[in-house]
């Protein structure tokens, strides 16, 4: 009996050894998923910079990738009116005011010390909820979309990233032409007085859209936003309000414009290079003004009349192109350094060009032709390639940057 039991001991252990076995074989390594895999991209060691180009007349809309000057054809937007960019996605503007998304397959993931680059396929996301945004704005979790309502809806990021439009949240105010922005985990977001157009300061939301605290800094007439590796920018009729936000905290500082400005000189609207903390802005027709958020100090440059203007970041030229046609490029102190000629004075009147700018680049759309023009803005504006886009480049914006 005793010789029974131990045998049928022996073959329950035996059975459970061989099972364990073809679980996992002694010396086996479950395989790791690589850092920063993600699925149905592929990995690059660059940037794999592209630009959304949008026909104005027909509608066409292309995606140009600025590697190998391929151009992939991305569908029509009926009366194309604008178009913003998040990094990675473009949000179109049609006539009726609705959004159409396209995912240009480039984008870049900074995790302080290091970035990831990815490129993948050009391709029609689809129709966005509401109408008439005033700006888009993502990190890895959230896409907000802001409204001239006074709205603005939260996009499940990880599920654009897959090809679907889906809300998280919403959060809804007074009407005004105010601005949502993902930041520190949270979303910042502009208040209104009651029948106010312009917003009076921001609070902090969290990513379903409910209040959770107000930055007690104010910042009235708020018009014009950029967000920083120093923190989010807003534009005050007192100069310009920096939130930011450490292991939770947000706080918000006034850098105070130099002198006493007129409404007309004030900065409604910041343009820089993606992350670079050196914004500019029109101040007036003339004039720019160039802020160093690290230093926290404006800088008044007198340039000529303006029809685009945009800032490479710390001790990069500020680009500025002027309604003659010119392209010029301005030092630290606010001295001219090169001026090249570009476009025609009619095609700056269209007041569409815009000049995007990544790490060793710019790009500036001529409206009234299939022509982008890449210039190397550290040696004297060079004109480095001339990008035959198709159709007419009414509109672009940069990705993967």
């Amino acid at each position: 009996m005793l010789t029974m039991k131990l045998k049928a001991v022996t073959a329950v252990v035996a059975a459970l050894t061989l099972a364990a076995c073809g679980a996992e074989q002694p010396g086996e390594v479950p395989p790791e998923v690589p850092h920063g895999y993600v699925e149905g991209a592929e990995e690059a060691a660059e940037a794999q910079s592209r630009l959304i180009v949008a026909d104005a007349d027909t509608g066409a809309v292309r995606v140009v990738d600025l590697i190998t000057e391929e151009v992939h054809e991305v569908g029509r937007v009926d009366g194309v009116r604008a178009v913003t960019g998040d990094g990675r996605f473009g949000y179109l503007t049609a006539r009726d005011g609705t959004i159409r998304v396209i995912d240009s397959g480039s984008w870049m993931v900074d995790h302080g010390d290091h970035v990831h680059y990815y490129r993948a396929k050009v391709r029609d996301v689809g129709v966005a909820p509401g109408k008439q945004p005033l700006a888009a704005y993502s990190d890895p979790a959230v896409s907000a979309l802001s409204y001239s309502d006074g709205t603005a809806t939260l996009l499940d990021r990880a599920a654009l990233d897959k090809g679907s439009v889906t809300a998280l949240g919403k959060i809804t105010r007074e009407p005004h032409a105010g601005v949502a922005i993902p930041y520190g985990g949270h979303i910042i977001a502009t208040v209104a007085d009651i029948g106010k157009p312009l917003a009076r300061g921001v609070r902090v939301h969290d990513r379903q859209g409910k209040a959770v605290a107000e930055i007690d800094q104010p910042c009235p007439e708020l018009r014009g936003q950029a967000v920083t590796r120093r923190g989010v920018v807003f534009g005050c009729a007192d100069g310009a309000l920096l939130v930011t936000e450490k292991d939770g905290a947000f706080a918000g500082v006034k850098i105070p414009y130099p002198r006493s400005v007129t409404a007309q000189e004030r900065a409604t609207a910041f343009f820089h290079r993606p992350g670079g903390a050196t914004l500019a802005a029109r101040a007036g027709e003339s004039a720019v003004w160039s802020l160093d958020v690290g230093r926290r100090s404006w800088q008044y440059v007198e340039t000529g009349p303006i029809a685009a203007v945009n800032a490479v970041g710390e001790g990069g030229p500020l680009l500025v192109l002027t309604r003659d046609g010119k392209l010029r490029s301005f030092d630290s102190a606010g001295k001219e350094q090169a001026a090249i000629p570009l476009l025609t004075p009619e095609a700056t009147a269209a007041d569409v060009p815009s000049i995007q700018v990544d790490s060793t680049r710019a790009y500036l759309n001529n409206p009234l032709s299939a022509e982008v023009y890449e210039i190397d803005y550290n040696d004297n504006l060079r004109r480095a390639r001339t990008l035959k886009v198709g159709g007419k480049a009414g509109h672009i914006v940069e990705t993967g940057r």
